[in-house]
């Protein structure tokens, strides 16, 4: 995928993110709520992917910023977990599927590369 992004790294991110996923999603399902296995799997695979093509999709463009993809899952997962808030008479409910589609999208997005990282310099800053 990422020029320089080894093929078992990526795999390794995506396992990873799959794997806080499932585990998100196993304690939605133990509890009979919404957005459970299934959904927190994809929620994090998804977020994954998109920002490690964003990576690749930056990568040799000069000025390209591949946080923006990023900045594009937080807005559209929140997007997605505004859907599951729901007005009551007994009062608001969905809160909490909500709050853990959010959290899930940015656990995703966490398991990226850290290419940006790699590829800076170590500068020495002057002592004042």
């Amino acid at each position: 995928m990422a020029p320089g992004i080894p093929d078992f790294e990526i795999t390794q991110r995506l396992l990873l993110s799959a794997g806080v996923g499932a585990i998100l999603g196993l304690e939605r399902e133990w509890r009979h709520k919404n957005a459970g296995l299934r959904t927190q799997i994809l929620i994090a695979l998804g977020s994954t992917v998109f920002t490690l093509m964003s990576y690749e999709l930056a990568a040799g463009v000069p000025g390209a910023d591949p946080g923006r993809i990023a900045a594009q899952i937080v807005t559209g997962v929140g997007f997605l977990g505004a859907g599951t808030i729901m007005r009551t008479d007994s009062g608001i409910q969905g809160l909490t599927t909500a709050a853990t589609v959010w959290v899930n999208a940015a656990i995703g997005i966490a398991a990226r590369p850290v290419v940006a990282v790699r590829e800076v310099e170590r500068v020495d800053v002057p002592a004042i």
